[in-house]
């Protein structure tokens, strides 16, 4: 099994995996929202490091879960 099979079946069936992915989709909407910005003001700034950030060890984290999974199979 892939590492796509491994999340889309972690999707469906580990709601601790789901939320790190639905948080991480959120984040990237909004870092996408700054992107689409040809200005970002000093707050914003601060805001996109901060996610990106996040976003990182939400990734992690997944990836982290979906070793777990694919060891325990």
């Amino acid at each position: 099994m892939d590492e796509k099979d491994l999340k889309e079946l972690m999707l469906r069936q580990n709601g601790d995996f789901q939320k790190l992915h639905d948080e991480h989709q959120a984040y990237e909407k909004r870092l996408e929202d700054f992107r689409i910005k040809s200005f970002l003001t000093d707050e914003e700034r601060v805001e996109e490091k901060e996610m990106k950030k996040r976003k990182l060890v939400l990734k992690d984290r997944m990836y982290q879960l979906i070793n777990e999974f694919r060891k325990a199979l």
